[in-house]
């Protein structure tokens, strides 16, 4: 509980009180030395009440060592506590892709929504690339054939850029492609990483098979022979 400040306010007046009462009660009248004295003892202990209630006052707030203590490892819990209730949901264990891959999703340049989780449960070729990376572009076609040769046998192909809606945008009016194209923008490039393309160049293609583990990955660009056969070890 907390204690009352009246009451040791009045306890230390009391005191300081009593002492000049009795110091005074103790002085000899019409004795010059001995009423000094007096004087003097009850100066101090005016003084000795004055700090005494000071002291409290001071005391209670400031609060106790005890109390600040207790504050600051709240604060150092709750603190702890944050990044953790922040976390997002993982990408991928092991090999395995987690609910947090599946749970992505991106703009498309025709305006449109791609969610990842429309591909789970079959092999997707996932590539990352950019309008600005010369090998990307090189193996645009490549990919392409992929997809038209593989869809029939159930393949997905999906290519998320890491780059503007604009320059994708002219990039495809030029560039015909037959599967689906992602904006991840420049972000993308995290999402790759956790995926396992530690340098973070580009291109960037992985094959998951149905199981949505990741079997192949590739840095650098690829080609439809490369592409062919890993899918034919995936899907015979």
């Amino acid at each position: 509980m907390t204690p009352n400040r009246p009451a040791q306010t009045t306890a230390a007046t009391t005191d300081a009180t009593t002492a000049v009462t009795n110091a005074t009660t103790t002085a000899r009248p019409g004795a010059h030395t001995q009423h000094g004295e007096a004087r003097r003892t009850v100066l101090v202990a005016l003084a000795l009440g004055a700090a005494a209630a000071g002291a409290w006052f001071g005391l209670r707030r400031s609060g106790s060592p005890a109390d600040s203590a207790g504050t600051a490892a709240s604060s150092a819990s709750s603190d702890a506590s944050a990044p953790a209730n922040a976390a997002s949901a993982p990408l991928i264990a092991g090999d395995l892709l987690q609910a947090g891959f599946w749970a992505q999703q991106f703009d498309t340049p025709t305006d449109g929504s791609l969610n990842l989780a429309s591909l789970k449960g079959k092999p997707v070729l996932l590539n990352f690339w950019a309008t600005w990376c010369p090998p990307c572009v090189k193996e645009m076609p490549e990919l392409d054939r992929f997809h038209t040769e593989f869809a029939p046998k159930g393949w997905q192909v999906l290519g998320l850029a890491i780059d503007g809606p604009t320059p994708v945008k002219e990039f495809l009016a030029k560039v015909h492609v037959g599967f689906g194209i992602g904006l991840a923008g420049f972000g993308g490039t995290e999402l790759a990483q956790a995926l396992g393309n530690a340098a973070g160049g580009l291109p960037f293609s992985l094959l998951i098979d149905a199981q949505g583990r990741v079997r192949h990955r590739k840095m650098g660009a690829t080609h439809f022979d490369e592409l062919a056969g890993w899918a034919r070890e995936i899907t015979p």
